[in-house]
């Protein structure tokens, strides 16, 4: 009897882990990816450009947590982060001096000026045309300039310095991808993602 039952737990727990291998295969072939370079002309580096689709059927709320940007060596870093419309932001000064931040694009905020290790939030609540592209500032030192790039869905990448991005997860359907560059820019183009390849983005920004 203590045989048969050992036996059936087994198999009960063999049957579990097939399960769950195949609930994991179906799950990962719903998305795909898009994949490519941006080549920034004219200019040292690629890094920084926001390729994103431009719209996804369907609701994309807000993470919980916020989002972070931390200002460290009188920079603003990340440089630049995208975010989905509604995510909070929350600011750090890591800096031994203080600092400011405020944006002077579409509804103006001034989070005012604070001290090594403390934070001031701000919630992008509001974005009538994605892209919406915040400049970060600091009244303090003018020299510091960040970006933070609202979207309307999830689906975007950063490119690193060598131009090349990569966007996870993106459900089979036809899209317009967009990218976003602070100083160039670029036309849309069109994609269609099946789940079974990545599919190919390049991009040439220009003025």
């Amino acid at each position: 009897m203590h045989r048969r039952l050992g036996v059936s737990v087994v198999l009960a727990g063999l049957m579990a882990i097939a399960l769950c291998s195949v609930s994991t295969d179906v799950a990962g072939a719903a998305g795909s990816v898009i994949q490519g370079t941006v080549k920034a002309t004219g200019l040292p580096s690629s890094a920084d450009a926001v390729v994103y689709l431009q719209q996804v059927s369907g609701s994309f709320p807000a993470p919980a947590k916020p989002a972070n940007i931390d200002q460290r060596s009188m920079q603003f870093n990340p440089h630049v982060l995208p975010v989905v419309v509604g995510t909070t932001v929350q600011f750090l000064n890591s800096d031994p001096t203080a600092h400011n931040v405020f944006s002077p694009d579409y509804e103006k905020y001034n989070l005012g000026t604070w001290p090594q290790g403390q934070t001031k939030d701000h919630t992008f609540a509001k974005c009538a045309k994605v892209p919406c592209a915040y400049v970060q500032l600091c009244r303090v030192h003018p020299e510091m300039e960040g970006y933070v790039v609202v979207l309307q869905n999830p689906f975007y990448a950063v490119t690193g310095a060598d131009g090349h991005y990569k966007i996870d997860n993106v459900p089979p359907g036809t899209y317009s991808v967009g990218v976003w560059h602070a100083k160039l820019k670029s036309a849309p183009k069109p994609v269609t993602v099946d789940g079974t390849k990545p599919a190919v983005v390049d991009f040439v920004l220009g003025r």
